[in-house]
């Protein structure tokens, strides 16, 4: 079963974040908030954990996986970033937002795209997922919680409790948050791509919204 944590979505508890940390350092799987949705996810470095979460999600090696990093810099890390993609960065983060960028070496090769090489990165904004970020220092390997044969994440700590309770190692209880799934861009290549249309507005990209 797994350890659930009631975590203040505002001013999390330092003890709170402290075990949370714990158990995602000793390769535990997570559920933790996000500020679009719950999200799965765990320490870059575990390979078992990937297949875990894989499996719960239904999907393939040509997933896109997600790095959450605390700021730009991080980010700068672990993707080629020009100045122009850069710009754009700054412009949209933290916010709900995932964008699609090329890998650098620092990157084990099981978390990238097989083919473009390619990873998604984010800087949530969040208090208890920052948290977790800053405790962590370094970024959570994660994948929006998006069960197999559903079109939305979820978003409610009780019905993720109910349905993944033997299937994780962690979930941070934070209450309902957001709804609705990160706006996904492409910025490989180019002119920004929109993939997915989620929370993130799209003006900071030069895109007309709905």
């Amino acid at each position: 079963m797994a350890e659930c944590l009631e975590i203040h979505p505002k001013n999390p508890q330092p003890r709170l974040i402290a075990r949370a940390t714990e158990i995602i350092r000793s390769g535990g799987l997570a559920v933790f908030p996000t500020d679009s949705a719950y999200a799965l996810g765990g320490h870059l470095g575990d390979a078992a954990l990937l297949e875990r979460i894989r499996r719960i999600r239904g999907v393939d090696e040509h997933h896109h996986f997600t790095l959450m990093c605390r700021d730009l810099s991080e980010i700068a890390t672990y993707a080629r970033v020009d100045n122009a993609q850069y710009r754009l960065l700054k412009a949209a983060t933290p916010g709900p937002y995932t964008f699609i960028l090329e890998g650098t070496k620092e990157l084990p090769r099981r978390v990238l795209h097989p083919k473009r090489k390619t990873i998604g990165l984010r800087v949530p904004d969040h208090p208890v997922v920052r948290a977790l970020l800053t405790a962590l220092d370094e970024p959570i390997l994660s994948s929006t919680l998006i069960l197999p044969g559903e079109d939305e994440p979820l978003t409610d700590p009780e019905e993720i409790r109910a349905r993944l309770d033997r299937q994780v190692d962690l979930i941070i209880d934070a209450g309902a948050c957001g709804g609705g799934a990160t706006t996904v861009i492409n910025l490989v290549g180019g002119a920004p791509e929109l993939l997915r249309a989620g929370k993130g507005p799209l003006e900071p990209f030069g895109m007309a919204g709905d």
